[in-house]
């Protein structure tokens, strides 16, 4: 009798593992996030909507969703039927982008890229960036060894530009782009062992990057358009204090007012109308100004461990394509953490990259939560043929 109980446990474990050490660190970014935005945000929406609570109660019921989503995927269906749909991955990441030309999309300050669908907004851009996890799991893993020639190598990485290009001249949002490729790249080099075509790829990037700076340094600021501005202005922030650069030196401000332990949790200044759309890219400087150091720190290590447990998860999958997966999500949220710091402290020119998780943002955080149900299902699956 003991024996049959301990198989029906045996069994139950490996049907419903649950990984919770991932399960905990984003559960923990969640909620950190939502007080950071209704201390973010409550000012403005109060100011726009006479209701303080607006955006924090649309952030979360989005989570809501997200989370049962994730919940769902990280049991059913088996992630292996993923690869089915590979050729259907890439036309529906190419195919996304071309809903902002639909009577479905919207614009808000000044861009059209989100579409709303029965009163809830969509950023296809997003859309997008999952599918193509999926598409290039599967189409490398059904490569295999193949995608380390050149000519594997350069169709791999061409078809990525295409969803990229379309998503930057359909919805002009290049930091969306740019990410799609950096996934892409990030998933081809654990793919394949000649590390020199990253060297290759990554000192032509470098280049791109020289070159754009040096045009916008040389040309005058009025031939310019907004996207050479900018890096005028991330140079000279001072120089454009009153336009393209007000928010990042907002920021700036807001990250050294904060100081080693911070105002405390609500008494920011720069979320008091200085600094426009706290509650979106510059979150963080608000993490800065009311926790410090300290809580930047803090935010920054969870991101890291988020990190290390993907890695785990990726290390463990049984197959090539599980393995892809989770590296596709591993690549995109630590991607946007690198870049969306970067943009906040002006390492970099201001992207409008947000905060995976703690942004504002409806769509954003629920594809990022269906992402990790891919990785949490990758993990329950590999550890119950571990078993």
């Amino acid at each position: 009798m003991m024996d049959a109980q301990e198989r029906v446990r045996a069994r139950f474990k490996k049907t419903y593992y649950v990984n919770y050490g991932l399960i905990f660190i984003v559960l923990f970014l969640l909620v950190f996030g939502l007080i950071m935005l209704l201390s973010t945000s409550s000012y403005e929406a109060n100011l726009k909507f006479g209701n303080a609570w607006y955006y924090f109660k649309r952030q979360a019921g989005s989570t809501a969703l997200g989370l049962a989503i994730m919940l769902v995927i990280s049991f059913w269906p088996n992630y292996k039927i993923y690869k089915r749909f590979t050729i259907l991955a890439y036309a529906g990441a190419c195919a996304a982008p071309f809903l902002v030309k639909t009577s479905l999309a919207y614009s808000a300050n000044g861009a059209t890229r989100w579409i709303r669908i029965f009163g809830i907004s969509i950023q296809p851009a997003e859309i997008s960036k999952l599918l193509m996890i999926i598409f290039l799991a599967g189409f490398v893993s059904q490569l295999g060894k193949q995608v380390s020639t050149r000519r594997g190598f350069v169709i791999t990485l061409g078809m990525s530009l295409v969803p990229a290009f379309l998503v930057y001249s359909l919805t002009k949002n290049l930091s969306s782009a740019l990410i799609i490729v950096c996934i892409a790249v990030a998933m081809l080099f654990v793919s394949c062992p000649d590390y020199k075509r990253f060297i290759l790829l990554g000192g032509s990037g470098l280049a791109v990057a020289a070159f754009a700076v040096y045009y916008a340094i040389s040309s005058s600021s009025d031939g310019l358009n907004f996207r050479f501005k900018r890096i005028l202005a991330w140079l000279h922030p001072e120089l454009y204090s009153s336009g393209t650069s007000h928010q990042t030196i907002q920021a700036l401000y807001a990250i050294g007012s904060g100081g080693l332990f911070g105002k405390g949790l609500g008494e920011s200044m720069q979320k008091l109308g200085f600094l426009p759309e706290a509650q979106n890219d510059m979150i963080f400087s608000i993490i800065c100004e009311e926790l410090g150091l300290f809580g930047a720190i803090a935010i920054i290590i969870m991101f890291m461990l988020l990190i290390w447990r993907l890695k785990l998860v990726a290390d463990t999958a049984i197959d090539m394509f599980g393995a892809l997966l989770v590296i596709g999500v591993l690549a995109h949220v630590s991607i946007q953490v690198i870049l969306n710091i970067a943009v906040v402290t002006n390492s970099i020119p201001n992207t409008g990259i947000t905060l995976p998780f703690i942004s504002y943002g409806g769509s954003a955080v629920v594809m990022q939560l269906v992402e990790i149900g891919i990785a949490l299902n990758v993990s329950r699956i590999s550890s119950a043929e571990y078993e």
